[in-house]
């Protein structure tokens, strides 16, 4: 029983899973110190709300709507959405588009024997093996 646990908990999969959960929590604590620690003063600097929203309440009817506090979680949200985008996302998809190619697609046909997908350029069929001959393929 415990020799299935471990080999469980061995698998590449697994491991990877729980580093990633540990580095996402501890860059999530990076993030929101950068927001709070910058971005939110900025806020307030470009508003005059000294970036804090929370004392920012409606009342109507008796009933007290504090609205503020949504202000601030969503101000802190966008932000760190943004800082996301800027800083991970587009960085991580340009590097990839240099250095991680994507192939050109190798033009296919039917096999008119087996219908397998076969490159458009081949003679035989690897399935089956039938002669089909060769389409010619124009370089674009």
């Amino acid at each position: 029983m415990l020799k299935g646990f471990r080999d469980f908990m061995m698998r590449g999969n697994v491991v990877d899973m729980a580093v990633g959960v540990v580095i996402g929590a501890a860059f999530t604590a990076v993030v929101t110190g950068f927001v709070s620690a910058f971005l939110t003063p900025l806020v307030g600097v470009v508003v005059g709300a000294a970036g804090d929203f929370s004392s920012y309440k409606a009342n109507i009817a008796g009933v007290v709507f504090p609205y503020g506090q949504f202000l601030n979680v969503l101000i802190a949200f966008l932000m760190t959405a943004a800082v996301l985008y800027f800083c991970v996302v587009l960085p991580i998809t340009k590097a990839t588009a240099r250095y991680l190619p994507v192939k050109p697609k190798v033009a296919k046909r039917p096999c008119p024997e087996c219908l397998t997908e076969v490159p458009a350029a081949a003679n035989r069929c690897s399935a089956c093996t039938a002669v089909i001959g060769s389409v010619p393929v124009h370089a674009h």
